[in-house]
Formats: C-alpha cells, structure tokens, sequence
C-alpha cells in the first residue's frame, strides 16, 4: 500500500467523505511529499488504524442508540440521570403526602352552634346530612346544675332543654345556613314545647354565642315571620349560650342505633306530618 492510498484512508476516515469524488493532483502530491518527510510507513499506518477503530466505534454506538429508538428501549441511565430521577421522585411523593395530609386535616377555623328543638333524637339527623357539618353532639343546655343526667332534665326542675350542638366549617356552611335548617326541624309556633313532646326541657330555643350569631338569628326569626309560612307568631327564644353537656351514649345519634323505634316516634309525635305540610317533602 502506498503513502498516497494511506493518507486518502486517513481523510476518508476523518472527513467521513465517500471517496468517490476526485482530489486534486497536486494538493494530493504536495501532501504527499509533506508527511512523508514526518510519518514511516509503520506510523501512518497505526494513525490510519486508529482513527478507523474511533470511526467504528462511534458508528456502533450511534447504530445502539437508534436501535434503542426503535425498539422503544431506554438507554442506560447515568449516575447523574438517577440522582436525578430519586431526587424527582422523592420531591413528588413529599408533595403527594402534604396533599393528601391537608385534605385530611380539620379546616383552620372550626364553630359551634346550638340549638334546642325538642327531642333531640329527631333533630339531628338533617344537621348530620349537611355537608359542612362537621360532628354533631345532642346534649342539655340552658341550666346551671352540673354534669345533668337525662333522668334530671326530664324531671322539669331544671332549666335545661335538650339540646344539639353543631360542629361545622364556616368556609362550607354558614350560621345562617343552619338556622335555615333548623326553622325545618321545629314548629316555630309552638311554646309549650315541640309536638307531643311537652315540657320545659323540649322547648325551641337559639343559643347564640356572639353578637353577630344573635344578629344574624334574629334576621333569620323576622325573615321567617315575614315569609307567610305560618299564620301564627313565631316564639321560638333566642338565648345566651350556656355551657353545652353532651347526653349519655345511647342518645348519640338515636336514629342509627335504634331506627325502628326511632321511625314510630318520629311520626307518632307528629313531626313529619307537620314538616310535610308546611315544607313539602321532609328537609
């Protein structure tokens, strides 16, 4: 093989030229004459030989990496790549976690209402379908003896009235929401006490807890006296708040535990027949 043949090897392999276009005779001589005074025959060969090995090479790696395309295969990562990729993954399960954790948690700002309206067995379950309502609690309120049992307040020598204290997200339900569903649950004429139920501890009552809670139950009283819903006044008392005593465990939420029995003395008492008059379909 010739110096010329070796150093057009050379060009081809580094220039990536196809050969096949002429070179020009006297640039080809001069270059011949040039290296020839710098490289033997053994040298030029092993520079021929190893650009020729790093063209292949490239070629290889080029041909691994379209096959990889092709085949929807994804090429081996990198450290840096996987560093990478944890550190993705980890930032997004923090994130996932803190969702999920607020989604969960209770809201920032938590009221209170309370309500007597009878028999507290029966008011509770349309504050429990409320979405807002957080948790729902019947108890006794309005009397100044401590630690009231239910045998106590049936007894009538107290001031308490059963009772319902409301739990709830003001951002999702407001106060006047829940009194709009209270009006409902009662007979807002009655002041004797509520339905069959007769006595002081099941009369109607509002127990505001600020200002701006009793401002708003008065609008919702006069609103409600004003709507022609009724032909009598509207007497249901609107109160200081006391403080609230839940009521033994098997009052809890009477209607889950004991629905038959809840069923009959719903409409033995009246109330559904009266909500259904004066509100249509039972709220």
């Amino acid at each position: 093989m010739s110096l010329v043949h070796h150093e057009n090897a050379e060009k081809h392999i580094i220039s990536g030229d196809s050969g096949n276009e002429p070179e020009d005779s006297n640039r080809q001589e001069d270059g011949t004459k040039k290296h020839s005074k710098c490289f033997s025959h053994s040298d030029l060969l092993l520079v021929s030989r190893r650009y020729a090995y790093g063209s292949v090479t490239k070629r290889w790696q080029a041909k691994r990496r379209l096959e990889f395309i092709r085949n929807g295969d994804a090429p081996e990562l990198s450290k840096i790549d996987n560093m990478r990729l944890f550190r993705f993954a980890y930032l997004l399960l923090l994130c996932l976690a803190a969702a999920a954790e607020a989604q969960n948690s209770p809201p920032a700002t938590t009221k209170t209402a309370v309500f007597a309206g009878g028999c507290f067995w029966c008011i509770q379950p349309a504050f429990d379908k409320a979405p807002g309502v957080l948790k729902t609690t019947v108890g006794y309120c309005g009397g100044t003896e401590p630690n009231p049992t239910y045998a106590l307040v049936g007894s009538e020598k107290t001031n308490y009235r059963e009772s319902i204290q409301i739990a709830y997200d003001p951002a999702k339900i407001s106060y006047e929401q829940l009194l709009d569903i209270y009006w409902k649950q009662i007979d807002p004429t009655q002041s004797d006490g509520q339905f069959t139920d007769i006595g002081p501890s099941y009369r109607a009552a509002i127990f505001y807890g600020s200002d701006e809670e009793k401002k708003v139950a008065e609008t919702s009283k006069e609103k409600l006296a004003h709507s022609g819903k009724f032909k009598k006044p509207i007497v249901t008392e609107i109160l200081p708040a006391m403080k609230f005593y839940p009521a033994e465990d098997y009052h809890q939420k009477y209607y889950q535990q004991n629905p038959e029995h809840f069923e009959a003395f719903e409409h033995g008492s009246g109330r559904v027949s009266f909500q259904k008059k004066n509100w249509g379909d039972k709220p």
